[in-house]
């Protein structure tokens, strides 16, 4: 226990003084090795293993396909069916940014590549509209953190293959979690924007202009049902789906819409090696989460948490608050990776299920993605408008009550979020 301490400690003090998380989760790792005496091969051994699943393609070839449909041409067109949907009403703007990171959020797989693919055109154009700029840059970091929960996620798919849980059944059970946050953010943005008096062009909603924008844009909608489609139609797994995903977008971006240059591909290259490099996050948290197994932590921490209360609702909540203060400094991955293995023994044997507790794990992660210092979204929302973290930070506590709602609507009506993967592949057993 000693020992065990002295870790703890040791990852502490290396976390709080910046130390990159990936290279504090490395030294706190073979601190352990020293201290228990186990041969440092196990980093060695855990590397490779980490880096083999086949799964794990899925994760750089989603980014891929999100970057160049982002680029690509597709982005654009999604706005477009989304103004002219929600366009008239108060606030339309802003519900339009929301509306369009929900149908991007089925491509890319990415909070903060959604927010930089919608925010980088709504943005500027809410600011010229009138609105605040920190309330419009908070509207696009808070929509663009679905893009981790509804379809194809990549955390969770991180999740899936930390928990050996279905991906397919994952995605599907994000679909209604990600549109009833999709709605609490809507209605957030509507009633903000009518205080303030944002928007609206006061015009009816017609058809014509708007079935116009939806031809306009089928091959940007058709991009998610060929995706999800060919997964739950059982024509190629999610890892061949990225695939495809990539081939898509190339074809689309570059034939039809005539907008993807050679240039843009490149870039979309680059932008994918720098985000996949966060799995050199995986060989020392998996590690790490290893050895918290050798410590027989999880027991412990089960131990502790049923003594105060054994009810389900109350330990989720407390695991929920938990999440969403590590998510601050911690990133997502890395919080998926050492904290599953901890808490998703204790959850499922209160009988919660394990697909439900990684579509909870993954909102709390994107409530991170909304709270400085880290705060993936609210950087690239900070980069996009021209204005600190700390102005958007304000801005954007109304939006995270949005996901609050949405993981107490989870705890508390399970059998919504399930409904789906169990209506597509039947009621599993564990």
């Amino acid at each position: 226990m000693n020992e065990l301490l002295i870790i703890a400690l040791v990852f502490t003090v290396l976390t709080v003084i910046g130390v990159p998380l990936f290279a504090a989760v490395g030294v706190s790792t073979i601190l352990a090795l020293f201290l228990i005496d186990i041969p440092y091969t196990l980093m060695a051994q855990t590397g490779y293993t980490s880096l083999t699943p086949f799964p794990l393609l899925t994760i750089p070839l989603f980014v891929l396909a999100g970057r160049l449909m982002e680029v690509g041409g597709m982005a654009t067109r999604l706005i477009s069916i989304a103004t002219n949907l929600v366009g008239a009403y108060r606030g339309s703007l802003g519900l339009v940014t929301v509306f369009a990171c929900m149908l991007f959020a089925a491509l890319s797989g990415s909070g903060p590549a959604t927010t930089a693919a919608i925010g980088s055109v709504t943005i500027p154009a809410m600011r010229r509209d009138g609105y605040a700029t920190p309330f419009a840059a908070a509207i696009a970091a808070s929509a663009g953190a679905l893009g981790s929960v509804i379809p194809p996620s990549n955390l969770m798919i991180i999740y899936g293959l930390v928990s050996e849980t279905s991906i397919p059944r994952l995605f599907l059970a994000g679909v209604v979690p990600g549109i009833v946050v999709t709605i609490f953010l809507m209605i957030t943005t509507y009633i903000i924007a009518r205080r303030r008096g944002y928007g609206g062009s006061g015009d009816a909603f017609s058809w014509t202009p708007f079935l116009q924008a939806l031809w306009a844009g089928k091959w940007a909608i058709g991009a998610p049902v060929l995706i999800l489609g060919g997964i739950y139609g059982g024509a190629f797994t999610p890892t061949e789906a990225a695939a495809v995903a990539v081939f898509y977008a190339l074809f689309v971006g570059r034939f039809v819409y005539k907008e993807l240059t050679a240039k843009k591909i490149l870039e979309s290259l680059r932008f994918t090696a720098l985000m996949a490099g966060l799995l050199i996050l995986l060989t020392p948290t998996l590690a790490f989460g290893q050895l918290s197994a050798f410590y027989d932590v999880p027991t412990a921490v089960e131990a502790a948490i049923t003594s105060v209360t054994s009810s389900p609702i109350l330990i989720m909540m407390f695991i929920g608050i938990f999440y969403i203060i590590i998510g601050t400094f911690m990133e997502s991955l890395a919080q998926i990776i050492l904290f599953t293995a901890v808490f998703l023994p204790l959850v499922q044997s209160l009988g919660v299920d394990p697909v439900l507790f990684g579509v909870f794990t993954v909102m709390t992660c994107e409530i991170g993605f909304l709270t400085p210092p880290l705060g993936g979204n609210l950087n690239v929302a900070s980069r996009i408008s021209g204005i600190s973290i700390e102005s958007i930070s304000v801005a954007v506590l109304p939006f995270i009550l949005a996901y609050v709602l949405g993981l107490l609507f989870m705890i508390f009506i399970p059998e919504a979020t399930l409904w789906l993967p169990d209506a597509v592949y039947g009621v599993a057993a564990y």
